[in-house]
């Protein structure tokens, strides 16, 4: 079965207990790798259990097609159930898990921790169909669940943050929940104890370190310099950036051009737009930012909204290489930019 949204949260905190293997895939390797551990704390209190946790990778599994069952059937020595992670899963484990699924052994909870898994994955669509089966998509956070993110790991450090300083870091964070875990532990070792987070705490320890190639991006595809945008979304993708997250910052960045020029198209002035967003433009950024709102009315952001909306749902959904997808995307709202001098 697929789970999103609230039933795979739901799904998280207590699993079916007819669901004997599940899949985690997507992007965010670090959402990835949380929610992996937190199925493997439903069943064993320590993830690092020797006991109770075995781990196998295709590799081992390639040279013994046995040790998945066994594994499933063996009892803990200490008492309890078991839990089996598979890490790295990709296609090639796909005929053994469905193997497994048709005859499962004993009664452990088996965890696939699988990549970027398209929806043509033979991996994938056996875990979506199979009735004792589960298959969770971790794209980056987003909007509430990002806020959620940002206000829980704050709130641990004893931290609450201002409106303004929140918003500044929801549009600096999210793509990978490993990253943005870590730029907010750093965030709470520079506040040095409980307090409030203001607009210029998150300005001074987050800055553009989470995002400074996004921003690079955003800001040339906007100007229309699409030399330096192809520059840098190259080095994003070789640097392991997922083409979701790099469609997720744009979409960021042109959302805030379209409320600007919607402002501006009820009779406001340039610096009165700019006045409205929060978080605001970053000083060193605000004489560019003008030049694009000048390239960028209300109705043809729209339409440049529209087509990464579109870009975003086509890597999902069509099974094209989605950094391909990405790439056209930006290369189609540079030119778009340029042509509106």
């Amino acid at each position: 079965m697929k789970l999103t949204g609230a039933k795979a949260e739901t799904f998280l905190k207590a699993p079916d207990a007819k669901t004997r293997a599940v899949l985690v895939f997507g992007p965010d390797s670090g959402l990835v790798r949380e929610r992996v551990v937190r199925l493997v704390k439903t069943v064993v209190d320590d993830p690092s259990d020797p006991f109770r946790v075995a781990e196998l990778t295709p590799a081992i599994l390639k040279d013994d097609p046995a040790r998945l069952a066994d594994e499933a059937a063996a009892i803990s020595m200490i008492g309890g159930r078991r839990a089996v992670v598979v890490r790295d899963a990709g296609d090639t484990v796909s005929s053994l898990l469905q193997g497994f699924l048709a005859n499962p052994m004993g009664d452990a909870l088996v965890v696939v921790e699988g990549g970027d898994l398209g929806p043509r994955s033979s991996l994938r669509k056996l875990f979506e169909g199979a009735d004792n089966a589960a298959a969770l998509a971790s794209y980056g956070d987003e909007g509430g669940s990002l806020q959620h993110v940002i206000q829980e790991e704050l709130k641990a450090a004893g931290l609450a943050v201002e409106p303004d300083a929140l918003a500044y870091l929801m549009d600096h964070l999210g793509g990978d929940r490993r990253l943005t875990r870590a730029e907010l532990q750093k965030l709470a070792l520079y506040m040095g104890g409980p307090g409030k987070v203001r607009m210029e705490d998150a300005l001074a320890c987050i800055g553009d370190t989470a995002s400074l190639s996004m921003d690079d991006l955003s800001m040339a595809t906007a100007e229309g310099d699409h030399a330096t945008a192809q520059r840098v979304l190259d080095r994003l993708f070789r640097e392991g950036t997922h083409a979701v997250g790099v469609l997720r910052s744009l979409s960021r960045h042109f959302q805030r051009l379209h409320l600007a020029a919607g402002v501006m198209a009820q009779g406001k002035s340039v610096d009165q737009a700019m006045a409205v967003l929060k978080p605001p433009v970053i000083y060193k950024s605000a004489d560019r930012f003008r030049r694009q709102l000048s390239r960028w009315p209300a109705d043809r952001v729209g339409r440049a909204l529209e087509l990464l909306i579109e870009a975003e749902a086509d890597c999902k959904t069509t099974g094209m290489p989605a950094e391909e997808i990405c790439s056209r995307a930006v290369m189609q709202l540079a030119r778009a930019a340029g042509r509106q001098r």
